[in-house]
């Protein structure tokens, strides 16, 4: 029999061989998001048993576990808007049934997909940290005061500005880590750490200031403003634009290092706020479960549009859809009551639904 001793000391080994024989993906943490709320995200046995982790996040929350909490809320933040941007495109964010992959192999993929997900997913985690240190929620930080003074605006920099620089700081500690435990000489680490970054400057680059009047009546002799984060609507919105314009790119040896350029000689490199993607897409007209790609058979589509990204020629990949009618239950006759409610009928309607065919 095994003694104590070596037990103990092959239980370590055993938990990284099983790392090392799973497919091992950066957006993995994600999982985090079909935890339930019940179960723990911190402390030195839960954290060794979050699959979606890798040997180094597991390090970064057996460290930093105050912080892991808004790290599941930023997995489902994620979800919540990858889908709401997409809701309209072939591939609409859809999720595996299960696993650590949640948005399936496609993932694998260096596509402009991946690069979209690779930059929500670090914004999500600089915004969801960066809130918890607001709200008072986190020992380690607070409000942002290094800003002070009167600004050359004539107002007084005063109140809560949000500490976004210790979100990213995070962000680059525990979203990073397995592109730089990969090394950075091959093309998808450099390609999803570029993307990481571009999601985080998609908050800095769109900061708003909050003020206050001070004064006798509402005069505001004095204003006194701090800074705020962008909703995170916002950084999906900004994102999604970038995702359009992506620039596809190959690994290139400038000297003794390597670097990302565009794979069009005449495209100008991409600066560091762009999405850049290594390989095309798949078309996503299919299904291909092996890829996580549910297809467009079933999806509703815009009937009407020929042009638009939910139009039915683009999501159903040609003329292949068809037009049924169905009866809805809309509010209608909305009246305002004094004070202050509106009051609505529900009406029913016939309306035109269009659907990509099976």
């Amino acid at each position: 029999m095994p003694t104590v001793s070596t037990v103990n000391l092959t239980a370590p080994l055993l938990l990284l061989l099983l790392w090392a024989t799973q497919p091992t993906m950066a957006t993995n943490w994600l999982s985090l998001a079909r935890l339930p709320r019940s179960r723990p995200v911190s402390g030195a046995a839960p954290c060794a048993r979050l699959r979606g982790l890798t040997p180094g996040q597991v390090g970064v929350c057996r460290a930093r576990g105050e912080v892991m909490e808004s790290v599941r809320k930023a997995a489902e933040m994620v979800m919540e808007e990858c889908q709401h941007q997409f809701r309209n495109r072939r591939w609409n964010c859809s999720t595996t049934t299960r696993g650590i992959n949640v948005f399936g192999r496609v993932m694998n993929q260096g596509t402009r997909e991946a690069a979209f997900v690779h930059a929500l997913s670090s914004a999500a985690v600089a915004v969801a940290v960066t809130r918890a240190c607001t709200r008072g929620e986190l020992e380690r930080c607070g409000c942002d005061r290094k800003v002070r003074g009167v600004s050359p605006e004539g107002f007084q920099w005063s109140g809560c500005s949000d500490n976004l620089s210790y979100g990213v700081a995070f962000s680059q500690t525990f979203v990073d880590e397995p592109e730089r435990a990969k090394g950075l000489s091959a093309g998808r680490p450099l390609m999803n750490l570029h993307n990481n970054e571009a999601g985080r400057k998609a908050i800095l680059h769109n900061m708003q200031l909050e003020c206050k009047c001070h004064g006798v009546s509402g005069s505001c002799e004095l204003r006194t403003c701090w800074k705020v984060m962008p909703p995170f609507r916002r950084v999906g919105v900004v994102l999604k634009e970038r995702f359009d314009g992506a620039t596809e790119v190959r690994l290139t040896r400038i000297g003794s290092r390597t670097a990302l350029l565009p794979r069009d000689p005449q495209v100008k490199p991409p600066a560091a706020r762009d999405l850049v993607y290594l390989a095309p897409s798949p078309d996503f007209c299919h299904l291909d479960p092996d890829n996580g790609i549910p297809g467009t058979a079933g999806r509703r589509c815009n009937g009407t549009s020929r042009l638009a990204p939910d139009g039915c020629e683009l999501v159903c990949c040609g003329p292949g859809y068809r037009a049924g009618r169905a009866e809805v239950v809309q509010r209608c006759s909305c009246k305002f009551s004094w004070c202050c409610s509106v009051r609505c009928e529900q009406c029913k309607n016939t309306v035109t639904i269009h659907t990509c065919r099976v």
